[in-house]
């Protein structure tokens, strides 16, 4: 039985319903109280719907239960995550991490927790540069080597002395190089000029600070010569510009070694939304084990951690690129270069590698590169859940992706000169891709004006409006001002589509074409959309479309449909411009109605048809609190007042016939067969009569139908309270004429219980007779 609920759960838990998921892993857990898995299980679920205090409880029993399993810490880690408990979960990602040390999913779950949790401190203490590497001969480094020999020094002790994080002597300055001796060190490293160096061995790879240092004060001792004017000779001076031609060539290929080694995508996927179509784990095994031995671990904790660390795309996070060490080495080859008049040669290098960087970044979070064009041109069943994924690929970029590649460009360039080229170098090495990004947005924006496209057109505008605040920011430079335009401009279009498409949409229903004759007169599907369309983008969207809708609606449109009566609609004073779009909506659908009941060749249905659509119309409205804030309980009593005159309407065109034939008049005579001044022949047909018009009326209107059931009621006991008394009180006025003759029975269908329960047929839907069958096979 476990297992079999806990089957359910995964089924659950793969179709998106979570909080299913966890009623069936609950249930299984009542059955199996020591299984883990149950419990890793409905964590992650929790997770999903951010109920973190339940996500943690249920990691830390998983914990409990099996205290070896890797897979606890990073449930542990994610619930510690969303809870904001952010030491707490890099102590449980470490945890996993000794337990598995090469489970990659674990040493992300380790790395986002740790950013977090260093962002959430506030900046760290200045730290200081690095001591200035010393230039060492061999006398100097044989005295250092015999000093750490126990055998040669007096200061040595039996205990080894732990390394401490920085040398407590301030080195002594660095070793002066002689033209002569810098030369020689740089022409070592010449690959056209040395074997040695002929191998691709880098000076910056092998971690040899000593190397590093000195080559690095090799050039500055070349470049001090040249600008301090102490070289002699045209000779002098010519072989000295070669020697630095030699060295920037070394450095610029030393640059773009680093850079690359220390360039990979960032891992977005810890930073993508739990719902992405295009990023979630999926399997076409509904029994398999849920993040379980059937899933790597790599993709189970990387999808764990994206549900819980998405809220950090909520507002800029930078997170460094690079290492610092290698930040620092990349600076001493920058300022050389600079000083030695290499700009361009470094920032090429540079830029060259941060765009490949930043278009794998793209390509990591799934960017096609489709034109605006292609885009325009694909079907929106296709593009609609594509917008969903854009709007968190671009929070990513530019809150994350853009905003750190901006932080590495000041880190490299900064205090050169101006920051004019820190600000270069970022704006061309993501501004084709943040034009990409805008692209697929501005070409949404220029899609037919469809009603089904706007749910999603104001998700879109939102996620532009929300992000137009970060994008000044990390676009907030002159050269990027291009790319600021564009984004505002970018809002202005999706504002533009918004009023397009509300206004298409009021336009199809003033214009609905349909003359189709809803069966029974039952709630057209028209008013079902138009009611649900409204009411769901004033409950996800009313604050944007408040903002967006701001003019009155235009009443001199007119439908195409001749039979559509005249729109009764006022502005009242006080309303905002979206509630006036919204009454009017309703009136115009109101209208449309009025034009569609006119198809039916029985006014009584035509009437019924209104009623049941008014009537739907006020109830939804009454149960979407935020449409009836919008609309107001004032114009909801008028629409109550509306389908009230229908109901007394479609009575007049329906029971005041069946109520004629049990009035008096015509019923006294003076001839042959008359008996205290009454006719019996006119009694007798007037039974007849009667019976005649119930009975078609019955047989028809039990095959219209009310959906509601307390419509329905209330319409079937306002009939019984009419028709029923009168027929009381003309039954026991002249019974007695029908029953002293032949065949009463006949004369005489119904009795008061009859009729009462020919009423309770009516607007049932099916005919009488299927009633019945119905009724008898239950």
């Amino acid at each position: 039985m476990a297992g079999e609920a806990r089957v359910k759960g995964n089924a659950a838990f793969s179709a998106g319903d979570y909080a299913d998921a966890i009623r069936h892993y609950t249930e299984a857990i009542n059955l199996s109280p020591d299984n883990h898995v149950l419990y890793s299980n409905r964590s992650a679920a929790y997770a999903y719907l951010n109920q973190y205090t339940e996500a943690l409880s249920d990691a830390q029993k998983t914990v409990n239960l099996k205290p070896g399993w890797p897979k606890g810490f990073s449930r542990l880690g994610i619930a510690h995550l969303g809870l904001q408990n952010y030491n707490d979960a890099v102590s449980a990602y470490k945890k996993g991490v000794d337990l598995d040390p090469t489970n990659q999913g674990l040493q992300s779950g380790l790395k986002a927790s740790l950013t977090v949790a260093a962002k959430s401190r506030g900046p760290p203490f200045p730290t200081m540069d690095p001591p200035e590497a010393v230039e060492q001969t061999f006398e100097s480094a044989e005295n250092i080597i015999l000093r750490r020999d126990t055998k040669a020094s007096e200061e040595a002790t039996d205990a080894q002395p732990s390394q401490p994080p920085f040398p407590t002597i301030k080195p002594p300055k660095a070793v002066e190089l002689t033209f002569e001796s810098a030369e020689n060190i740089i022409l070592r490293w010449d690959s056209m000029a040395s074997e040695a160096a002929r191998g691709n061995r880098m000076i910056f790879d092998g971690g040899n600070r000593h190397e590093i240092n000195q080559y690095l004060n090799a050039v500055d001792e070349i470049q001090r010569s040249l600008e301090s004017m102490t070289l002699t000779g045209c000779d002098n001076q010519s072989k000295a510009k070669t020697i630095i031609r030699i060295a920037m060539a070394r450095l610029e290929c030393e640059f773009r070694n680093l850079l690359t080694a220390h360039t990979s995508p960032i891992e977005t996927d810890c930073f993508m939304d739990q719902n992405s179509s295009f990023k979630r784990h999926s399997t076409t095994d509904s029994t398999c084990e849920l993040h379980e031995e059937s899933f790597t671990e790599d993709d189970e904790v990387r999808e764990s951690i994206t549900c819980v660390s998405y809220q950090f795309t909520n507002s800029i996070c930078e997170i460094d690129l690079i290492p610092s060490e290698a930040i620092s080495d990349l600076r001493s080859i920058t300022e050389r270069m600079i000083s030695a008049g290499y700009l361009r040669e470094c920032v090429q290098v540079f830029m060259g590698v941060r765009k490949s960087f930043v278009d794998d970044s793209l390509v990591h979070l799934g960017f096609d590169k489709s034109t605006v064009d292609d885009i325009q041109w694909m079907e929106w069943e296709y593009l609609a859940p594509m917008l969903q994924w854009w709007i968190r690929a671009a929070r990513v970029l530019i809150r994350i992706v853009f905003a750190s590649e901006k932080k590495l460009c000041e880190q490299i360039f900064s205090s050169h000169l101006d920051s004019s080229i820190e600000d270069f170098c970022f704006v061309e090495i993501v501004k084709g891709q943040a034009i990409r990004l805008f692209n697929f947005c501005d070409a949404i924006s220029s899609v037919s004006p469809r009603p089904e496209k706007l749910f999603k057109i104001l998700d879109l505008h939102d996620a532009m409006s929300d992000l137009l605040p970060d994008i000044e920011v990390v676009f907030g430079s002159k050269s990027s001002k291009m790319i600021r335009f564009e984004a505002g401009e970018i809002l202005f279009d999706l504002t533009k589509a918004v009023r397009e498409i509300w206004l298409e949409f009021e336009n199809a229903v003033l214009n609905y074409p349909s003359k189709v004759q809803v069966p029974g007169g039952t709630i057209h599907p028209m008013t079902k959309y138009v009611m649900n369309y409204i009411s769901t983008e004033i409950k996800v969207h009313k604050e944007t479309l408040v903002k967006l809708i701001v003019s009155e609606p235009d009443q001199l449109r007119n439908s195409n449909d001749p039979t559509t009566t005249d729109v009764e609609f006022e502005v009242v004073e006080g309303r905002t411009p979206l509630a006036s779009h919204l009454i009017w909506i309703i009136a115009i659908l109101q209208s449309n109605l009025a034009g569609k009941s006119k198809h039916y060749k029985d006014p009584a249905l035509g009437h019924l048809f209104m009623m049941n659509n008014v009537h739907y119309i006020v109830e939804k409205a009454k149960v979407e609190t935020h449409l009836r804030e919008m609309i107001g309980d004032e114009y909801l009593k008028k629409l109550s007042g509306r389908y009230r005159q229908l109901s007394t309407s479609y009575w007049r065109s329906t029971w005041v016939k069946v109520m004629h034939y049990l009035r008096d008049e015509g019923l006294h005579g003076n001839g042959n067969g008359s008996f205290f001044g009454v006719s019996k022949s006119a009694v007798r047909e007037r039974f007849k009569s009667f019976n005649a018009t119930f009975e078609e009326v019955h047989k028809t209107q039990a095959t219209w139908l009310i959906p509601d059931f307390k419509l329905r009621q209330d319409l079937r006991m306002k009939i019984s309270g009419l028709l029923i008394p009168a027929y009381r009180s003309f039954l026991d006025r002249f019974r007695s004429y029908i029953d002293s003759g032949k065949h009463p029975e006949t004369i005489i269908k119904y009795s008061i219980e009859d009729l009462e329960a020919s009423i309770s047929n009516l607007f049932e839907g099916t005919s009488v007779s299927q009633q019945l069958s119905r009724r008898r096979s239950q």
